[in-house]
């Protein structure tokens, strides 16, 4: 322990002779190690950490699978037979998320939530912080129970220990507080940082959820454990053989359908979306880190080298080449933990900021920490490093004969050449590692070009969105609803600077689009094909506020009412598969399987194009129906009774920028129901803005690694040419005495930097083909092997190479050779 004390203080010592040095090498470290552990922290927070459930691995999503191969949920009526006719669960339970109108306070606001099935809590085995969770027969006695968040716990009740009992107004009815959940506690799983459920509620299915005519709604989902033992592949076979005996109980409007039951482990149904984009940031990220170890390692070669004649000195002496050897590896360790505790900070700053810079879509965002797995791994990463940049370095400079370092006068290349070939083999390989990160920034670049400039088939300037949901106890037939439509679009219209408006159950960007299936009329009952499209039911001016183009026909009219022919509108995409080569006007269809029965609507119009999310996105079918005319979607309900709440959204065109107009929207909203909450509003492009940040994030993140990596292997080139014209300085002095012009020194030291640049980029186009593949699936109409982007990154790569060169290319031709010469 004594001896390694004595040589630590030794390596401290030399390190602290060249600060210049020093810090040029724990400041590489520290950004290479800084942001490895960043993206690394990301990644164990995401991809690696158990869910926080109790036995996590054993906890699965249970649903239908399509008869066109799509995946599902299942519908209110499975959910029972899912949970009596299964053998392979120890427990499940049933959850949908939905929205409430939260009162009570100064204001009313719309809540995220959701409703479940009294197995859940106990399937998760997550005991509430506070309190307890509703049994089964709280749930079916219709019980107005709440279990609460403890984000809501905090915000709103400041942390009351005395919260349980209390009442809280949701949608215009009490409910009692019976338990308030742990702080990680988060499910539904699948909304990030969006929409989180603050509450839970008790399913209590209706009678009209659980009605023939809601028996085609598969909008809620399953969670369950799988009994000890069972394995998934099991599982799966169970589920499908309930799926079977689901089918024998259709109606007779879905005996069309065929589902099979699928069982997807939920870890993997929270992180699939994500997981192959981390790996991807998590591979660019180690990319920087071997360039950042090339360069240090460059560097460290390069001291050797100055210190040759010290090593041989010391084994003139009688040293071992062990001992020397340990001392190069002791100070390499030395400057890789400098660099691990300065890249820890960095990597400290850097989640802190990911925290608000990541896509609010991305899952599990509250697990990214520093914690100690990830501190544990930035310490072994410093380990890592340090003793791989510095034994290479020092077993080459142990490798020159000493006796020929100890001769008188040989200050030149004589002992420093036999090295070039590794310090130019460094840089080269330098310049191969940048260009990769080159070529797939500019092809990242170039798909979110690609991607921005593809039309929306609507415009987004000038438009103010806002969402809300209406309490079915006051809003609880078709005439409350169209009355409050009307009053909202008239009395909005007629404020000033208004241009439009509409209200729309579907807008883009503002949630997931319904979807239903269709038949057109006409097509065979024997060979029709399960087909979804997603559509949304307008009231008011909502084409003229979004402005969408018509493309034939017109648009909805005051007459299109519930005692007049049902119409519908087609976007252009459903209108080219639905009657190809045939104008669609006039043609028919109606909602559902041939066997549904609902009425034939006609189509009246023929719009653009829209695309609901980001622009990458495929375009898909897309129908429109009026407000007015229900019957097209539903059948009659004979109490005249809404069996849920209406949602829907709010699109304002003004004249003036939207922020001015927000003020306007909640007191027009406020005449005509003081209570009711809007939710998400926000300019219409703020929203799309958001949909697109995760592409946005991505492109930003590897351009930042790309151009880090291009600055390193500036770095590398500009020590090795600068090292290479010190060691050839005679040679240089030289040239210049016997009669060769400054130019032409500048032209031998560039052309240096550019043969290395060359081979680099030859290097790098190969690995950049290999790796390929890796990126396309990231890409929106853009391959990855364009040629145009190989050649800008290549002559970006020999530009700075170019750069790097000059300033040494310049003090070498700028040297006085008398001075150099007088030296020898």
């Amino acid at each position: 322990m004594h001896t390694l004390a004595h040589h630590l203080r030794i390596a401290f010592r030399q390190l602290r002779k060249a600060p210049g040095f020093t810090l040029t090498v724990v400041l590489i470290l520290a950004l290479g190690i800084g942001a490895t552990t960043a993206i690394f922290s990301v990644v164990e927070g995401i991809l690696l950490r158990p869910l926080p459930f109790r036995n996590s691995e054993r906890l699965v999503l249970l649903g239908d699978q399509l008869q066109d191969g799509r995946s599902s949920n299942v519908t209110a009526r499975e959910m029972g037979t899912y949970s009596s006719a299964t053998s392979a669960f120890s427990s499940l339970g049933g959850y949908i998320g939905t929205n409430f109108e939260l009162s009570g306070g100064e204001t009313s606001e719309e809540i995220s939530a959701a409703r479940f099935t009294a197995g859940v809590f106990p399937t998760l085995g997550v005991q509430p912080l506070l309190g307890r969770v509703f049994t089964p027969q709280e749930e079916n006695g219709h019980q107005p129970l709440a279990v609460i968040s403890y984000a809501l716990w905090l915000s709103r009740y400041h942390r009351d220990p005395h919260v349980l009992g209390r009442s809280i107004v949701l949608d215009r009815r009490a409910y009692t507080i019976i338990g308030v959940m742990p702080r990680s506690f988060e499910f539904p799983p699948d909304a990030g940082r969006l929409d989180q459920a603050q509450l839970w509620v008790p399913m209590s299915f209706t009678p009209e959820e659980l009605s023939d005519a809601h028996a085609g709604f598969w909008g809620y989902q399953i969670v369950a454990r799988l009994k000890d033992g069972v394995m998934l592949s099991q599982a799966g076979s169970d589920a499908d053989r309930v799926a079977r005996l689901i089918m024998r109980n259709f109606p007779p409007s879905m005996a069309a359908l065929h589902i099979r039951g699928m069982v997807t482990p939920l870890r993997e149904y929270v992180v699939s979306d994500v997981r192959a984009l981390l790996r991807a940031l998590f591979f660019a990220v180690a990319v920087v880190l071997l360039l950042a170890c090339v360069n240090v390692a460059g560097l460290l070669l390069v001291r050797a080298i100055r210190r040759r004649r010290e090593y041989a000195v010391r084994l003139a002496l009688g040293a071992r080449s062990g001992v020397i050897l340990r001392q190069a590896v002791l100070e390499g360790l030395l400057l890789s933990f400098a660099g691990g505790l300065l890249g820890l900070g960095l990597a400290a700053a850097a989640i802190r900021a990911a925290l608000y810079l990541l896509p609010d879509s991305m899952p599990r965002v509250d697990s990214i920490a520093l914690d100690a797995n990830v501190t544990v791994f930035a310490f072994l990463l410093a380990l890592l490093t340090g003793v791989l940049c510095s034994l290479a370095p020092a077993f080459a400079a142990l490798r020159t004969d000493p006796m020929e370092n100890l001769k008188e006068g040989v200050r030149t290349a004589t002992g420093a050449s036999s090295h070039a070939w590794l310090r130019s083999a460094l840089v080269v390989s330098e310049i191969a590692i940048a260009l990769v990160l080159l070529t797939v920034s500019g092809a990242f670049l170039r798909s979110f070009q690609k991607m921005r400039a593809v039309d929306r088939g609507f415009r987004p300037d000038h438009v103010l969105a806002a969402g809300y949901e209406l309490p079915l106890r006051q809003y609880s037939t078709r005439s409350s609803v169209e009355e409050f439509n009307r009053e909202v679009v008239d009395r909005l219209s007629g404020k000033p600077g208004v241009i439009a408006a509409g209200i729309t159950t579907n807008l883009p960007a503002m949630g997931a689009f319904a979807q239903t299936t269709y038949t057109i009329e006409g097509e065979p009952v024997d060979s029709w094909k399960l087909k979804f499209a997603p559509f949304a039911i307008i009231y008011g001016d909502y084409f003229r506020a979004l402005r969408i183009p018509l493309l034939d026909g017109r648009y909805f009219t005051d007459s299109d009412r519930a005692n007049s022919l049902p119409v519908v509108i087609v976007n252009q995409s459903m209108a080219n598969h639905g009657w190809p080569g045939q104008r669609a006007i006039g043609k028919r269809m109606h909602v559902g399987n041939p066997k549904k029965g609902l009425p034939w609507a006609t189509v009246v119009g023929v719009v653009a194009d829209t695309k609901g999310g980001s622009r990458d996105e495929p375009t898909m079918d897309q129908w429109y129906i009026p407000a007015q005319q229900p019957a097209t979607l539903f059948e009659s309900e004979p109490s005249g009774k809404l069996p849920d709440p209406v949602a829907a959204y709010i699109a304002l065109r003004s004249a003036l920028p939207p922020e001015e107009m927000v003020q306007t929207l909640r007191s027009t909203i406020a005449e005509i129901d003081p209570l009711l909450a809007l939710q998400q509003m926000q300019p219409l492009t703020d929203a799309l803005s958001n949909v697109e940040a995760p592409r946005r994030f991505n492109t930003d993140l590897i351009t930042a690694f790309a151009l880090g990596a291009l600055l390193l292997a500036i770095t590398g080139i500009y020590a090795v040419v600068a090292f290479s014209v010190s060691l050839r300085a005679h040679e240089i002095a030289i040239r210049m005495a016997l009669g060769a012009q400054r130019a032409g020194i500048v032209r031998l030291v560039l052309t240096l930097g550019a043969k290395l640049a060359l081979l680099g980029c030859v290097l790098g186009m190969i690995a950049s083909l290999a790796v390929s593949r890796l990126v396309s699936s990231f890409l929106f109409q853009v391959s990855p092997t364009d040629p145009v982007i190989y050649v800008v990154a290549v002559l970006v790569m020999i530009l700075m190479a170019l750069l790097a060169s000059a300033l040494p290319a310049t003090r070498a031709a700028s040297a006085d050779p008398i001075d150099a010469l007088r030296s020898i």
